[in-house]
């Protein structure tokens, strides 16, 4: 006989798994847009740099950004690399992110 798992009958089972986390709080919300260094992450889907793109252009005819700087990921279906996220939040007041599928 096998050691490998037989679900009895009628069992169901859970596909997602357990996921553990650190729990963060969001960051406090600015006051205002103008003035502010804008931090935009790219993050490689096939539409999602058209959608940013929309969105700072948007953004910048209402509010007088002091600069908007573009940051890529290495691909769209991994994180961002700590180093990336601690130079954003270095760089930058705030951060825009989206996937645009």
């Amino acid at each position: 006989m096998s050691d490998a798992f037989q679900p009895g009958p009628g069992a169901l089972y859970d596909p997602r798994g357990i996921v553990h986390v650190e729990r963060l709080r969001p960051a406090s919300r600015v006051a205002a847009l103008d003035g502010l260094r804008v931090g935009v992450l790219d993050n490689t889907k096939w539409n999602g740099w058209k959608l940013l793109e929309r969105t700072m252009t948007l953004l910048g005819e209402q509010y007088a950004f002091a600069s908007i700087t573009r940051y890529k990921k290495e691909g769209f279906s991994v994180t961002a690399e700590p180093e990336l996220i601690a130079r954003i939040a270095a760089e930058n007041d705030v951060a825009v992110t989206g996937i645009g599928d």
